[in-house]
């Protein structure tokens, strides 16, 4: 009786095993076929191939939903002189003796990275600068680590790392020359350049 019930379990278990080997290889076909659909669609011709194309995205909510009116507005018939112009002149800033990235700055870079994952011709090169106070030394390692904070996120977005440099110019290259708190908060800043 136990040899009869052992070779009832073992063919239970055979059973089982090859009923889960079946259902798994179902599933893994039918993402295969949903992932050549989606591959097919995404490489389709484009109507005018200067214009800047992003990958399919869910409707925007909250915080998102700026970003996704700049990428769009990006999309939106403008050439792509006119995303690069637009990449290139958008800043983020940060606070006072600080190298974390704001809300605001975060969507600023989801943008960055959307075009930077759609023009994989180009890389980035991120320049970190500070406001006046502080030493020159100081200042530099400041802009470093502001630049790096960008770089980061940036990777974390899936862009390459070897796509992205930077550079710190700390307070050689203040954006406003005054010197007052809103000259201040507009020199601390990251700035971004694109390099084919």
């Amino acid at each position: 009786m136990g040899k009869k019930m052992i070779t009832g379990l073992v063919g239970l278990a055979f059973v089982c095993s090859s009923f889960l080997v079946m259902t798994s290889c179902a599933k893994k076909q039918l993402q295969t076929s949903e992932t050549a659909q989606q591959t097919a669609q995404e490489t389709a011709p484009e109507e005018a191939p200067e214009r800047v194309t992003q990958p399919t995205q869910p409707p925007a909510t909250g915080e998102d939903s700026s970003r996704r009116a700049r990428t769009e507005e990006i999309q939106r018939g403008q050439s792509l002189a006119d995303s690069i112009r637009l990449f290139e002149s958008t800043s983020i800033y940060f606070d006072f003796d600080r190298s974390e990235l704001k809300p605001e700055a975060k969507a600023n870079l989801k943008i960055k990275a959307d075009f930077l994952r759609s023009n994989s011709s180009y890389s980035v090169r991120v320049e970190g600068h500070c406001d006046e106070r502080g030493t020159n030394q100081y200042n530099l390692a400041l802009g470093e680590r502001r630049a790096y904070s960008a770089k980061r996120f940036l990777e974390a977005l899936g862009i390459s790392g070897n796509r992205i440099s930077c550079i710190s110019y700390g307070e050689e290259r203040p954006a406003n020359p005054l010197h007052n708190e809103e000259a201040w908060a507009r020199n601390r800043r990251d700035e971004f350049r694109l390099v084919e």
